[in-house]
């Protein structure tokens, strides 16, 4: 297909209304910016993103523009009209701006492709919107609406990929991801995000060149799994991601949990059970109100991760996989560091994977209140998240079995909100301060100081509140032994 003759997509009415809503909602931003280009003698358009979500009925946070314009002549154009500017990506051909409470950003016409080993793209100026919508990702992300006119462009046939749910790409999809391999990545976001399936000649690109992205940086990778993590249906994204081999370059330790399964040594699949476990986790949220959680997602498809690591057969046929959660809590921390995930998110993630078996020690009930204070402790600001986790992580069809374990956890929440209430467990410190320490032993500040909080501490934990007089008579008894030890 050559030039922009090529015939437009038709818009079912619910679809020009919505587009029409989008341009309403908008206020009169985009009609006075296709002027300001416009009597600038030069061409704008609404493109991408924004189409594509308002085509589909979805929400539209960013606007994305087009132009034939040039940076600097961008920035000449807006001034003195837009509310404020940046420049970041000026280098990449984009200019930001705010008015009027909306952001957006608008780019130059442009091509972009790495050379086999950069992890940089090159940036070409276009000439036309033909051009720039041809090298875009897919053909749903290549179409546009001019402005000020409005007119609809859709030279690529992505209106009718969006309403077959299909993913295409403009161009051949090698040429498409050998340009820009993160575009591997997008079909796979898309997919799980979109509800879109990706045609067969686009997989098979993605399979046969997955190993490009080893030139991506980690950050944008990153992105893409985290959009891909936190859309309606991660579980899609994450098997297209395995099918396609992308997975061994992005989270490898996902396809390894696809365990041999024989008439020997039966246990659960690792790769299926964790996927059952991310699901369930999703839909706790929703049944306790929660937004989509990154850290609570990816714990709860990286919580088995440790299992083919320490896998162990036993007489009778048992399969064994002792200290998982610790050494799973380990592979989490490197695989997420190795993404440049926030240090936070790290953090969070790993200790959730290494406290997940933590409850299954509860039985029936039988922990004292010391054993359910140092649980909801450990756990800290991540106990919510770590009820969804563990409750997620049941996906036995024993129906006996599930109820069970399920009653128990229901009675283990109820006992930490009650103590919660009775001893504020969220605060849970020592009856006596530092000061108060030094002040009952005679020293002064110190490490001494730092081991008796630290006694104190699991005393209050083991006993609940104990009052300063009960505190300061333990802690002396415990500074006599220390000293009468030597230690």
């Amino acid at each position: 297909m050559t030039g922009e003759a090529a015939p437009p997509g038709r818009l079912t009415g619910e679809q020009r209304a919505a587009v029409s809503d989008l341009f309403d909602s908008i206020g009169t931003v985009l009609a006075e910016l296709g002027e300001l280009f416009t009597r600038g003698g030069h061409e704008i358009a609404l493109v991408g993103g924004p189409v594509r979500d308002a085509l589909l009925g979805r929400e539209v946070n960013d606007l994305d523009l087009t132009t034939d314009a040039v940076p600097q002549t961008i920035l000449s154009l807006v001034d003195g009209w837009a509310d404020a500017v940046w420049t970041v990506g000026i280098d990449f051909g984009t200019v930001g701006l705010r008015k009027g409470g909306l952001q957006l950003e608008i780019t130059t016409y442009r091509s972009e492709s790495y050379q086999p080993k950069s992890r940089k793209p090159e940036v070409h100026y276009g000439t036309s919107l033909y051009e720039d919508l041809i090298r875009r990702d897919f053909t749903v992300n290549a179409m546009a609406v001019r402005l000020p006119d409005r007119e609809f462009v859709d030279p690529f046939g992505g209106l009718a990929d969006l309403r077959a749910r299909r993913l295409r790409t403009p161009g051949r999809p090698e040429d498409s991801f050998t340009d820009d391999p993160l575009r591997i990545m997008r079909a796979v976001r898309f997919a799980a995000q979109l509800g879109v399936t990706p045609a067969p000649e686009v997989r098979e690109a993605a399979a046969a060149l997955a190993d490009r992205l080893e030139i991506v940086s980690a950050e944008r990778v990153r992105d893409e799994l985290t959009k891909l993590m936190l859309s309606a249906d991660p579980r899609r994204g994450v098997e297209l991601m395995v099918d396609l081999g992308v997975a061994e370059h992005v989270l490898p330790e996902i396809p390894k949990m696809r365990l041999e399964i024989d008439e020997h040594h039966r246990h659960k699949d690792v790769y299926e059970h964790s996927l059952t476990v991310l699901d369930q986790a999703i839909e706790l949220e929703r049944a306790r109100g929660m937004g989509p959680d990154l850290v609570l997602r990816l714990a709860a498809l990286l919580h088995d991760i440790g299992k083919p690591k320490t896998r162990a057969f036993e007489s009778g046929g048992r399969v064994t996989f002792h200290h998982h959660e610790v050494v799973g809590a380990s592979m989490s921390r490197h695989r997420l560091g190795a993404l440049r995930f926030p240090k936070d998110v790290i953090a969070d993630v790993s200790k959730l994977v290494g406290l997940h078996l933590r409850f299954h020690g509860y039985g029936k009930g039988e922990w004292t209140d010391s054993a359910v204070r140092r649980y909801a402790r450990d756990a800290g600001d991540l106990l919510q998240r770590l009820h969804v986790l563990t409750r997620a992580d049941c996906t036995t069809r024993n129906r006996r079995k599930a109820a069970a374990l399920a009653r128990a956890y229901d009675d283990i929440e109820r006992r930490i909100e009650r103590l919660a209430e009775e001893e504020e467990l969220n605060k849970v410190r020592p009856d006596l301060d530092g000061n108060e320490i030094q002040e009952v032993l005679g020293i002064g500040p110190g490490p001494m100081v730092g081991k008796a909080w630290r006694f104190l501490l699991e005393l209050r934990l083991e006993n609940g509140p104990m009052g300063k007089e009960a505190a300061a008579a333990e802690l002396r008894a415990w500074a006599k032994r220390h000293a009468d030890s030597g230690a």
